[in-house]
């Protein structure tokens, strides 16, 4: 089947497939006498893998190395599950810095008045130092209790 075909029914637009081609994560198509990528079921099946590797967040390198062990028939589930559980780290640590960045934006939208007037500590705060501004922010807020003295 051709690119585009290949393309439909694995999902995986035919600008992507060039890609994993190009960087190695598939194997080069083979090609028609008239020069065009010829795509096997066994081919569409491998990209649809990336895909669904892709939907769940793999980088490509990831990619590679889930490839190489769903082609080792030798391989043991230990070595998947250990990468698998290292993307898990590396998403959980991605979700607690969205969640904190989500809260100090939530500080300052809070602390904002969003009248007339210029003073914005949205900006302010994007223009200094913002682990203090945060702090500070918050205080000021009623957040956060000032240290007693």
């Amino acid at each position: 089947m051709n690119i585009g075909q290949a393309a439909k029914a694995s999902g995986v637009s035919a600008k992507m497939i060039r890609y994993y081609e190009q960087s190695g994560l598939i194997p080069a198509a083979d090609r028609t006498a008239s020069g065009y990528r010829d795509y096997s079921d066994t081919d569409v099946h491998m990209l649809r893998f990336i895909r669904r590797a892709r939907d769940l967040g793999f980088s490509v390198a990831e990619i590679s190395d889930l490839l190489g062990l769903w082609r080792d028939e030798t391989r043991q589930s230990a070595e998947v599950k250990r990468l698998a559980q290292g993307h898990i780290d590396e998403l959980e640590k991605k979700i607690k810095d969205l969640q904190d960045m989500a809260r100090t934006l939530t500080v300052l939208v809070n602390a904002c008045h969003g009248d007339h007037r210029p003073h914005c500590p949205i900006l302010q705060s994007l223009e200094t130092d913002i682990e203090n501004e945060d702090l500070a922010i918050q205080r000021r807020s009623g957040a956060v209790a000032r240290p007693v003295q």
